[in-house]
């Protein structure tokens, strides 16, 4: 796929009808586009970002309108990043192979199986903060927040946890590719052979599953009755996409939530205490600065939205971070308020049928996390938060989070 294939051709006029999506950059996105979230809701609801050749829609209800509406919008297109990456799977395809697909793993990320995978990640947790005691400071990403969702898919799909540094490392490419709007080759190529690689981990993973069946995911994967089983190369491609969104929203999660704890200290201790305000906090993180920005869409046939023609095959990214920004659903957005009375109404893991399947296990992982962390580590500190805030335009956390605090 070449460059010009990620894009589509400008509309007509963009600047004049869209001079603040004709205006941002790629750099202003990338490091806080909140500003420009909150200008373009008021002024260009619907805007064009020549940056990256797509159209933005920024309100809530725009959001989900789009995203409900799966005649004129849908998730599969050739020049699609996740598509490109991992190939078919679930959250690029639709129909009946998109319910094929999803069926398969509905089971392993229910209420019931995750609340068996809890004394799990519990362990998990635990041992990596055990790893952190004697330390007066740690960067608690590269020691723990970027490490516990890798060892939970791994213990949970009973595979064994020396793939962690290959998992990181194809992890990183991933991530890489699919922010990869301006279409840079370079990145297309390192994933794709990072993606290579982890689908030949997969597929050794299933051999072994068969040989040695027992209660993990992967063996009720291979073990899955006539009606419902996929084919191996069906499961490595939906694996691989289950496993990248099973990392990257945690981590980005851990970190997110204590960035917006430490930002209201105050907060901390009522947290510590109270497991329902826990609950609060993690949702109204989602909300506030959620993990992932974003929902793409193309639109299959010409249709208008905010009295613009978008036309088939054009590109619409549905701006998950503006739409939970939105002051006429969250008043006062810029707010961190964990006694909102609607904080479960954001949108920080979608919506509709492409919703994102994992969303119990990750709060489950975030707040086992924080729960260990802020009973280990007390008093709790963020330290140089300047020097590290969070950035991305597509998959938004902190890069590196130094904390301070005596390991109980």
């Amino acid at each position: 796929m070449s460059s010009a294939a990620m894009h589509c051709a400008s509309p007509p006029d963009f600047q004049t009808r869209f001079p603040l999506g004709a205006s941002i950059s790629v750099a202003e996105l990338e490091r806080d586009p909140y500003p420009f979230f909150a200008r373009v809701r008021e002024r260009e609801p619907l805007t064009w970002v020549e940056a990256l050749k797509m159209w933005y829609v920024t309100g809530y209800d725009d959001v989900r309108r789009v995203l409900m509406d799966g005649v004129n919008f849908t998730a599969t297109a050739e020049r699609s990043p996740i598509r490109d990456t991992f190939g078919e799977q679930m959250l690029s395809s639709e129909g009946e192979a998109h319910r094929r697909y999803r069926r398969v793993f509905l089971q392993g990320f229910s209420a019931v199986s995750v609340t068996r995978l809890e004394s799990h990640i519990r362990a998990a947790a635990a041992g990596l903060a055990d790893e952190c005691s004697g330390a007066s400071t740690i960067e608690l990403r590269t020691r723990f927040a970027s490490r516990l969702p890798i060892h939970t898919i791994l213990l949970a799909f009973g595979m064994e946890l020396a793939a962690e540094q290959d998992l990181r490392r194809w992890y990183d490419d991933f991530e890489r590719a699919l922010a990869n709007f301006e279409g840079d080759l370079h990145t297309r190529e390192r994933a794709q052979s990072s993606t290579k690689q982890f689908h030949e981990y997969l597929h050794a993973g299933l051999q072994a599953a068969r040989r040695n069946p027992d209660d993990s995911l992967l063996s009720s994967l291979v073990q899955a009755p006539a009606d419902r089983r996929l084919s191996d190369e069906e499961l490595v491609r939906n694996l691989s996409i289950v496993f990248f969104g099973g990392i990257s929203t945690v981590e980005a999660l851990i970190l997110n939530s204590l960035w917006a704890l430490s930002a209201h200290p105050e907060l901390i201790e009522r947290v510590r205490s109270d497991e329902a305000l826990l609950a609060n906090a993690i949702e109204e993180t989602m909300r506030w600065l959620g993990p992932v920005q974003s929902a793409t869409r193309y639109v299959v046939q010409d249709v208008e939205l905010r009295g613009v023609t978008l036309r088939a095959g054009e590109t619409v990214n549905c701006m998950l971070g503006a739409a939970n920004h939105d002051p006429l659903m969250f008043p006062h957005p810029e707010r961190f308020d964990i006694t909102r009375p609607n904080l479960t109404a954001h949108m920080g893991f979608a919506t509709g049928h492409h919703m994102c399947l994992g969303f119990r296990l990750a709060k489950a992982q975030v707040r086992i996390a924080l729960q260990i962390l802020l009973s280990r580590f007390a008093p709790f500190e963020v330290i140089d938060r300047e020097a590290n805030p969070p950035t991305g335009y597509e998959f938004r956390q902190p890069r590196a989070m130094w904390i301070r605090g005596a390991v109980r």
